[in-house]
């Protein structure tokens, strides 16, 4: 039950997660590979939409893509420097 509340916030900080990704991706303290891996994520996501529920079946098809793109997020914000996720708060 804790993950799921942890998960929950995750979501609710969407807006601060925009800001993160740029200096993510300008910062000289992150490894070349971390980033290339996080471009493949994203990219893969865009070009590949995996899709466990179809879209057209409303709501459920769009919590498919957001637990995806959440997915996405996390592994990004494991990456990152400890500096860096304080400051944002994610």
């Amino acid at each position: 039950m804790r993950k799921l509340f942890t998960r929950l916030r995750f979501v609710l900080k969407i807006r601060r997660f925009i800001p993160f990704l740029i200096e993510f991706f300008r910062s000289k303290e992150v490894a070349a590979y971390k980033k290339i891996i996080s471009m493949l994520f994203i990219v893969g996501y865009i070009v590949f939409p995996f899709d466990l529920i179809p879209d057209w079946l409303g709501i459920f098809g769009i919590i498919d893509d957001v637990t995806v793109l959440m997915f996405i997020f996390q592994q990004i914000v494991k990456m990152a420097p400890s500096h860096l996720k304080n400051k944002y708060g994610v």
